[in-house]
């Protein structure tokens, strides 16, 4: 079993121990969820990987799948109102931006409808080097880990939040708004930051601003959306140990903690900033260097190289 093979089991479980939970709301909400998200991931990835090839598809259900738990946060949760629109609009905000940006991008660049990702070309190399007899099948598997990780992880942390009726706001809730709200301005700015520097150098390394300090600015802040979402989620979290049994209760905070922890290795590891640097090392004179004194990841100081 490949990466992520074993990362949609430990999802299936989650979900699978959560659907015993004694409140009814999010229990439907975690069952109409799963049927929304795989007919989507089905249409809109499955089948055209099958047909073209192409694993860049899933660019396109994933956000699209996150838009859709924000709809059903705002149509099915029954908790406090002012927290259900402001979690329902973080999550439909999060997709729809990913989403139609994944569109636009494929309109003008021909790259998910005509052409693959580069990461996408890099995750089927390593699959072909760990099992190459059935490639496709794990290619399959890593597109579903995504739609897996819609049903359980990425939205418990949402829904959780949609079924609390308290009509107190903890400060866990309000700091988790605050990260989310830097966070997104952040990765507005280092987006901004990218395009302007590609347009009047497209072979250059982009080494202004925020990419002064981290090789991803733009991953980083897309990893602190998810964990605010984990963060606010705390309180909602606490209050349903009174009614839920303690191993459910435990999986269901397991879960919370699993949407930033699965950013954490996709924008790393599976589809993010090793992918992306293993053709930028080849194509942009200065890479290594920039490799050498500034952080992957978590932003910092540059050093000095060879420090």
């Amino acid at each position: 079993m490949n990466f992520g093979g074993a990362l949609s089991v430990v999802f299936l479980a989650i979900w699978s121990v959560v659907m015993f939970a004694a409140n009814e709301t999010l229990v439907s909400m975690l069952l109409v969820n799963a049927a929304v998200q795989m007919v989507l991931f089905i249409l809109v990835a499955c089948i055209p990987f099958l047909i073209t090839g192409r694993m860049s598809y899933v660019d396109i259900a994933w956000p699209f799948g996150v838009a859709l738990i924000g709809v059903l946060i705002l149509l099915m949760g029954d908790g406090n109102a002012i927290r259900k629109f402001v979690v329902g609009g973080v999550y439909l905000l999060i997709g729809l931006r990913m989403g139609l940006g994944a569109l636009i991008m494929a309109k003008a660049t021909g790259v998910i409808f005509k052409i693959e990702f580069p990461r996408y070309v890099y995750r089927r190399m390593i699959l072909e080097d760990s099992d190459g007899a059935r490639v496709k099948f794990h290619s399959l598997a890593e597109i579903m880990v995504q739609g897996f990780a819609n049903i359980s992880v990425l939205a418990l942390p949402g829904f959780m939040l949609a079924v609390n009726g308290s009509d107190v706001f903890s400060v866990w809730e309000i700091a988790g708004v605050g990260i989310w709200l830097l966070a997104y301005i952040l990765e507005s700015i280092a987006d901004a930051q990218k395009m302007q520097f590609i347009s009047k150098n497209k072979r250059g390394v982009c080494d202004i601003g925020l990419w002064r300090y981290s090789r991803h600015p733009n991953y980083f802040s897309e990893w602190l959306v998810w964990t605010s979402l984990m963060i606010a989620s705390v309180p909602s979290w606490l209050a349903l140990q009174e009614f839920e049994i303690q191993g459910i209760w435990i999986v269901l905070g397991v879960g919370a903690l699993g949407a930033s922890v699965m950013l954490y290795i996709t924008l790393n590891y599976l589809t993010g900033a090793i992918p992306s640097e293993y053709y930028s090392v080849q194509k942009r004179t200065g890479y290594k260097r920039y490799q050498e004194t500034t952080n992957r990841f978590f932003p910092w100081f540059p050093k000095n190289p060879g420090s």
